[in-house]
């Protein structure tokens, strides 16, 4: 092909359209890749940490306060080492994470070789060995319903039918579990339930965006001006 100059007002090569979708394409396949990583490293981080606080409960003082006091140590030296992210709130929240989800972590094999230890490592084979299907924003939801098969029913559901996290709030605060148990025709609230409305949607840019975001926020400034640029 002949050279062509891109200048203002001159003709284009007809390729060229075809040649910028191609690039495009690959582009929103890399932003879907990187979101789905960056989703699955977060998403393990947060059940170990909530492990370990679990694990180190049980070897403290067993008094009614002693979690809520290292909880509030926690989030007080983690903010003060590593920046935002760290409250109390969202310590309490991974520590539930893990008591509701105990057995979707580290496979066996890789417990006996690390027990205790998550190393750097392994950090690329996170998405492998634990077992997330779902976001951390759709688990930080789940956390909140507090009738145990309630919130297995509204996770096997947001699996069956992919619901974005606004879906999955939406039907949770319809309450559609309740009303599908007491439904006569239960298959038929199940496909109602399934469809998605013009709200419920996010692009897969948008969702990147958002996952990248809260996940460089919520390891806090540190991470995000010391080592964002070794990511990249």
């Amino acid at each position: 092909m002949k050279s062509v100059s891109f200048m203002k007002n001159q003709i284009v090569p007809r390729d060229y359209r075809q040649f910028l979708a191609d690039i495009q394409q690959l582009l929103r396949q890399a932003r879907r890749a990187a979101a789905r990583s960056v989703n699955a490293v977060m998403t393990a981080t947060y059940w170990e940490i909530g492990r370990r606080i679990v694990v180190y409960e049980q070897k403290g003082e067993k008094r009614a306060d002693y979690g809520e006091e290292l909880l509030l140590k926690l989030s007080s030296d983690l903010t003060g080492n590593l920046g935002r992210g760290f409250s109390k709130r969202n310590l309490e929240q991974m520590r539930l994470f893990y008591l509701f989800w105990p057995l979707k972590g580290i496979s066996g094999t890789l417990s006996r070789k690390l027990p205790g230890l998550l190393v750097p490592e392994i950090a690329q084979t996170l998405s492998a060995q634990l077992d997330f299907p779902l976001s951390w924003s759709h688990y930080s939801r789940l956390l909140r319903v507090k009738n145990p098969q309630a919130r297995a029913f509204y996770e096997a559901e947001c699996l069956r039918g992919g619901w974005s996290v606004r879906q999955m709030e939406r039907q949770i605060d319809s309450q559609y579990y309740e009303r599908t148990a007491l439904s006569r025709n239960k298959a038929a609230m199940l496909t109602k339930g399934s469809r998605a409305m013009a709200g419920d949607a996010v692009t897969p840019e948008e969702g990147l965006i958002r996952h990248l975001e809260s996940f460089l926020m919520e390891l806090g400034g540190h991470f995000t001006h010391a080592d964002a640029g070794q990511m990249l």
